[in-house]
């Protein structure tokens, strides 16, 4: 049994829009400062360095168009220039709010979030009623990941402006984060209450509905988000991801090709159109995304373990350990990583070397009940059977659904001749999930033990009716009929097991052709 994965590269999609206040002062009519604010107003930030740089030329104190200066370079991405302009300016004028604002947004796109939080408490020391400054502060909080020191933040941004609606969205991507689904759906339904063209607050909600498991909603927000911005590659990815949730993998797959059309440099939708592959069983095409994921993100320890995922799906089982390998190496607290390569060495029947792995995954999570089942299966095929049972009951402990615990548990206790709890075993897992062919089969092995041969041979009869690929219930059920006495319907058995056994199965197509010579009349 494979572990799910615990994580595939999902993003949140989260977007802050950050907007300065009174960013571009007005100047005097005529004078070369204002018409510098009018081309920036017009985006055109070359034309407006050129006039702000007359009026700096006519001025050289003039703190307002240093101030300006910077802004245009900083929306041109020159980060260094803008911070000496914004620097010049409060040399000029130290008490002026809006230049250590504004440089705090530019050291927060510089990554260098102390000197941008330094700026933003200037900022409030000088105007304490700045809700935009503790909005940007409680981001770089965020981004720091300082989340309840951004909630505080944020708190006070609503405080000073109750329909700030960047701020109620800002704070639903830190519930979010926080695991607070609830709030966070809240402060997004007030962000589209006050801006109903409000995009980002349509995909982060869709986010919020999609980890509530309502896929539905969820797509109606992105495609809410997408009619807004149709250029997200974000909501692609995230509409993508509830696709994958629902099944639908070919839209799935769809969407996060128009992700990657839209960035080219996408890699966690290059991991997520993987799964995608991967979940429809398209292992090679998912081997290529997490290759393209993995050169964009050399150490992203989960997509070494998706690729290992797919590898193993396709028996390539000593390129699974390398990549599950390379993700613990990557993050040695990766439980699932852990478990996935027990699951590998049990199919190479490495027992030890799985055993091994399921107890570092239990060190990291001990109350894995799959942990534990995993565990319990190398016992099992070890021999050990009373420590196979013990981690099964310690499964079921965790997990009283646990339908094919039940059942592995009863073939254990079946394999040590104690029928009658196998069968206690047996019919719990059948009471819950009343379609489980192996339970079905299992529950008639016991029967045959017990001498129950109707029994036997009507469970095994309907475990090959629930899964016709489960085949060695037609052995089971010729060996019950043989047992019986019932000759011909045990010969016709043996050689229908025959005529469709896999080549996997022979050692038991062995043992029924040596019954069927046996039984056949001289």
């Amino acid at each position: 049994m494979k572990t799910t994965r615990l994580c595939s590269g999902i993003i949140l999609g989260i977007m802050i829009l950050v907007v300065g206040p009174g960013a571009v002062r007005a100047q005097p009519s005529g004078d070369p400062c204002e018409q510098g604010n009018l081309l920036y107003g017009k985006g055109d930030y070359d034309g407006a360095i050129l006039l702000y740089s007359q009026a700096i030329g006519l001025d050289p104190n003039n703190s307002i168009a240093y101030n300006n200066r910077g802004l245009s370079y900083h929306n041109k991405d020159e980060y260094d220039l803008a911070i000496q302009d914004c620097t010049e300016a409060l040399r000029l004028n130290p008490n002026y709010a809006y230049a250590y604002y504004n440089r705090g947004n530019i050291y927060r796109d510089k990554g260098e979030y102390d000197l941008a939080i330094q700026d933003y408490n200037q900022a409030l020391r000088l105007d304490s009623n700045c809700a935009i400054a503790y909005h940007n502060r409680g981001a770089v909080y965020h981004t720091k990941g300082d989340n309840d020191l951004a909630l505080q933040d944020y708190n006070q941004a609503l405080r000073l402006d109750s329909n700030y609606a960047t701020a109620y969205n800002s704070r639903g991507v830190v519930y979010h984060t926080k695991g607070e689904n609830d709030l966070a759906l809240q402060d997004y339904n007030q962000a589209l209450r006050l801006d109903s063209n409000y995009a980002y607050a349509y995909n982060n909600r869709g986010n919020i509905y999609r980890h509530k498991g309502e896929y539905d909603l969820a797509i109606q927000d992105y495609n809410q988000a997408l009619r807004l911005n149709p250029n997200s590659a974000d909501a692609y990815n995230n509409r993508g991801d509830a696709y994958r949730d629902k099944g639908e993998y070919d839209l799935a797959i769809q969407d996060y090709a128009e992700a990657l059309r839209l960035n080219p440099n996408y890699a966690d939708a290059y991991a997520n159109r993987g799964s995608a592959y991967d979940d429809k069983g398209e292992y090679d095409p998912a081997i290529q995304d997490y290759n393209q994921a993995l050169r964009l993100n050399p150490n992203d320890a989960y997509n070494y373990n998706n690729r290992g995922f797919s590898y193993d799906n396709k028996g390539e089982h000593d390129l699974a350990i390398q990549d599950y390998t390379q993700a613990l190496r990557l993050d040695s607290n990766y439980a699932t990583a852990y478990c996935n390569r027990g699951n590998t060495y049990m199919d190479k029947r490495e027992y030890d070397l799985a055993i091994q792995d399921y107890n570092q995954t239990l060190r990291l999570i001990p109350n894995s009940a799959e942990a534990y089942f995993s565990r319990g299966n190398a016992y099992k095929d070890k021999g050990e059977h009373d420590l196979a049972i013990q981690d099964y009951t310690q499964a079921l402990k965790l997990d009283s659904n646990y339908a094919t615990a039940y059942n592995n548990r009863g073939v254990v206790y079946h394999t040590k001749g104690d029928n009658d709890l196998a069968l206690q075993d047996y019919n719990q897992a059948l009471r819950l999930d009343s379609n489980y062919a192996y339970a079905y089969n299992s529950r008639g092995r016991a029967y045959d033990a017990k001498g129950q041969y109707d029994l036997a041979i009507k469970d095994c009869s309907q475990a090959f009716k629930l899964d016709s690929s489960l085949v060695t219930p037609l052995y089971y059920s010729a060996k019950a009929c043989e047992h019986a006495g019932r000759t011909a319907d045990a010969l016709a058995g043996y050689e229908h097991f025959v005529a469709v056994a896999p080549a996997a199965d022979s050692e038991l197509v062995a043992k029924a052709e040596a019954r069927i010579q046996a039984l056949k009349p001289e």
